[in-house]
C-alpha cells in the first residue's frame, strides 16, 4: 500500500479521537439531565411523556427496565413485519413494490429491531419508501437508542450507592433519540446530500445508455417457463439494452442514522458501495467516522458519569490497542500482491477485486475493519473478495464480540463485562475478592458476565454447524471447500454478534437462512441485554467500598493490556477451531503462511 494510503488511515484515527471528548461530555450531560443541554428541546420531551403517559420521575429496578426493553422491541418487530407484508396496500410506494415474503419479513423485522440490519433482500427492488422510512429508518433510531439506554443503566449500577433502581428506560430512550441521534443524523444527512446522496420521493427514472449492449436471454412461454429446443437446451434470444432504471428514494436520511447508530442496513442492495449511498471520497470519510463516533465517545461518557474519566480513557485505550494493529494488518494484506489470485487482480499494486476505484485499497480496508469493529455491517467493498488474511480480520473482529468499539451502547457494555472478567481473573491470581469501580464482584455478577460472553458465540457456532450439516444450508454457498465454510461462518458470526455484514458469496434470502439467522439475531441481542441489566441491578444494590492496598488499579497501562488480552483470549478460544476450518486453512492453501 502507498504512503498516501497509510496517511489516510492515520488521519482517520486522529480525527476520531479528537471528537471523543466533546461528544462524550455532551452525552454525559444529556443522560444526567443537565438543564444546560436539555432545555432547548425540553418542551418536546415533556410533550412526548404526556402523549405516552410516562412518568419520567418513576424509577425502575433492573427487572422492570428489562421488561420495558423487551416489550418495546417486540412491538417494534411486529410493526416492521406488518409494514413489509402490507406495503402493497400502503401509500408512498411509487414503484408498486409487492408484499415481502413471510420469511424475509421475519428476518428483516428481527434484524432491524436487534440493531443487526442483516439484509437478505435488495432494498431498491423490495422495500417501498414508506417501509424504508417508517419501518427501517425508525428502527435504526430506536434499536440504537435501546443499546445506549442499557449502557446508561449499567453505568448507573456502578455509581449507585445501595439503590434499587437503574433509571427509567423510557426517559433514557427519549433523551438518546431526541438529543443525540436526531441532531447528529440531521447534520450528517445534510452533508451527505451535498455530496450527491439522493433524498427524493420521485418515482425511479429511466436513463438512456451511452453504450447500448446486447445480451442473451432465455425464451419463455406465456406461463413464464423456459422454452427448450429439440436437444433439451434452453432457447436463447438476443436482447438489446439501451436504457437503465435509476432508483431513487429518501436515502440520505436513512444512511445518516444507519452509520451513526451502527446499524448498517443499506438503502440499496450493494450498500455503501452504491454511488447514491456513498458517492465521493469525502462522503466515505464522513460515513466511516460516523460508524465509530458514538461508540468511541461513549467511553468518555462512561468515565464522566462515574466521576473518573481515567476509567473511560483506559477502556478506549484497550479498544485502540486492538483496533489499530488489526487495521494496519488488514490494509497490508489487501495492499500486497497475492500470487494465489490471477495476475490481473494485483495489477494495481494490491487486491482491487470487489473494491470501488473511487475508494481504493486504503479506504476499503479502513471501512471493512471499522464496520466489523462496530456493530455496523455496512460495506463499501465486498468482503468475499478479500484475501484470506484480509477477510479473516473483519470476521475475527465480529467474533471478538464486537467490543472493540462495537455497537452504540452494546459495544461498551460488552467491554465493561470483559473488564469485570479481567478484574476477576486478576483477583484469582492474588487470592482476593475482585472489585471494580468500588463494587465487589461476586458469583452472581460472574454468572451473568459469563452468559453475556458465551451466548453470541454459542448462537454463531451452533447456527454454523446446523447450516453445514443440512443441504438447505450448503446450497447457499457460492464456493466449495474452505471458502464456502467461511461464507457460512461469517453469516452466523455476523448475526450472532448483531453486525449485519456478509461475505456476499452466500445466497441467504431463502426460508432456511431467513429463519435461522432471525432466531440467532434475536437470542444474541436480547438475552445478553437481560444479563447486563441483571448485573446493573446487582451492582446498584451494593455499597461502595473505598480502594485499598490490594485494589487493582483499572486506569493504568497494565490494566489496559490485561483487558485487551482477555478479549483476545476469549475470542481465540471461542472461534479458533472454526476459523482453522475456514480462512486460516484457505490462507495456508495459498502458501502465505508456513
Amino acid at each position: 500500500m502507498t504512503a498516501n494510503g497509510w496517511l489516510q488511515l492515520a488521519v482517520y484515527v486522529v480525527v476520531l479521537l479528537l471528537l471523543v471528548k466533546p461528544l462524550g461530555r455532551y452525552m454525559a450531560d444529556v443522560f444526567d439531565g443537565s438543564a444546560a443541554v436539555t432545555r432547548w428541546c425540553a418542551p418536546a420531551e415533556r410533550g412526548l411523556y404526556r402523549l405516552c403517559r410516562i412518568d419520567p420521575a418513576a424509577p425502575m429496578d433492573w427487572k422492570q427496565y428489562a421488561v420495558a426493553v423487551l416489550v418495546f422491541n417486540i412491538l417494534g418487530t411486529f410493526a416492521v413485519y406488518a409494514l413489509q407484508r402490507l406495503q402493497v396496500h400502503l401509500p408512498l410506494n411509487p414503484q408498486h413494490m409487492a408484499a415481502v415474503s413471510a420469511d424475509s419479513s421475519f428476518n428483516t423485522a428481527v434484524s432491524f429491531s436487534s440493531n443487526t440490519n442483516w439484509q437478505g433482500y435488495a432494498g431498491e427492488s423490495t422495500m417501498s419508501d414508506l417501509t424504508q422510512m417508517l419501518g427501517l429508518a425508525v428502527q435504526n433510531f430506536l434499536s440504537a437508542a435501546t443499546g445506549i439506554a442499557v449502557l446508561v443503566a449499567l453505568i448507573r449500577g456502578f455509581r449507585a450507592k445501595q439503590a434499587r433502581d437503574v433509571g427509567n428506560f423510557w426517559v433514557d430512550l427519549t433523551r438518546c433519540t431526541l438529543y443525540v441521534l436526531l441532531p447528529l443524523s440531521l447534520v450528517l444527512a445534510l452533508c451527505l446530500v451535498s455530496q450527491g446522496v439522493v433524498q427524493s420521493f420521485q418515482s425511479y427514472q429511466t436513463a438512456a445508455l451511452l453504450n447500448p449492449v446486447t445480451v442473451s436471454e432465455p425464451v419463455t412461454d406465456a406461463a413464464g417457463n423456459p422454452v427448450k429446443d429439440a436437444r433439451g437446451n434452453p432457447e436463447m434470444k438476443a436482447v438489446r439494452i439501451d436504457t437503465q432504471l435509476i432508483p431513487l428514494g429518501p436515502a440520505a436520511s436513512q444512511i445518516a442514522i444507519k452509520q451513526l447508530g451502527t446499524n448498517g442496513g443499506g438503502f440499496f442492495n450493494v450498500n455503501s458501495a452504491h454511488p447514491f449511498e456513498n458517492p465521493t471520497p469525502l462522503s466515505d470519510f464522513l460515513e466511516v467516522v460516523a460508524i465509530l463516533l458514538i461508540p468511541a465517545a461513549l467511553c468518555y461518557t462512561f468515565g464522566r458519569m462515574i466521576g473518573d474519566t481515567r476509567q473511560g480513557w483506559a477502556v478506549l485505550a484497550a479498544m485502540l490497542v486492538l483496533f489499530v494493529p488489526l487495521l494496519a494488518i488488514d490494509a497490508w494484506a489487501e495492499g500486497r500482491a497475492n500470487p494465489g489470485y490471477p495476475a490481473i487482480v494485483a495489477q494495481a499494486g494490491g487486491n482491487m477485486e470487489g473494491k470501488e476505484t473511487r475508494f481504493g485499497i486504503a479506504d476499503s480496508a479502513e471501512w471493512a475493519v471499522a464496520t466489523t469493529a462496530a456493530s455496523n455491517g455496512s460495506v463499501n467493498s465486498m468482503h468475499d473478495s478479500y484475501t484470506p488474511l484480509g477477510g479473516l480480520i473483519p470476521m475475527w473482529l465480529i467474533q471478538l464480540g464486537e467490543v472493540i468499539f462495537g455497537g452504540v451502547g452494546s459495544g461498551l457494555y460488552g467491554m465493561l463485562v470483559f473488564a469485570i472478567i479481567a478484574v476477576f481473573v486478576a483477583g484469582l491470581m492474588v487470592g482476593r475478592t475482585p472489585e471494580y469501580l468500588g463494587k465487589k464482584l461476586e458469583s452472581f455478577e460472574m454468572k451473568m458476565a459469563s452468559l453475556v460472553m458465551l451466548i453470541p458465540p454459542f448462537c454463531a457456532l451452533v447456527g454454523t454447524a446446523i447450516a453445514v450439516s443440512l443441504a438447505a444450508g450448503r446450497a447457499g454457498t457460492a464456493n466449495p471447500g474452505a471458502h464456502g465454510f467461511s461464507e457460512i461462518l461469517y453469516a452466523f458470526s455476523s448475526g450472532g454478534n448483531n453486525n449485519g455484514s456478509a461475505f456476499a458469496g452466500l445466497s441467504a434470502d431463502t426460508p432456511f437462512y431467513n429463519t435461522a439467522l432471525g432466531i440467532v439475531m434475536w437470542i444474541a441481542r436480547f438475552w445478553p441485554i437481560v444479563a447486563v441489566l441483571a448485573i446493573a441491578g446487582s451492582l446498584a444494590a451494593k455499597k461502595q467500598i473505598p480502594a485499598g492496598a490490594g485494589t487493582l488499579p483499572t486506569h493504568t497501562p497494565l490494566f489496559v493490556v490485561l483487558l485487551a488480552s482477555v478479549v483476545v483470549i476469549v475470542g481465540a478460544l471461542a472461534f479458533f477451531p472454526a476459523l482453522a476450518l475456514g480462512p486460516i486453512v484457505e490462507e495456508l492453501q495459498f502458501g502465505h503462511l508456513h
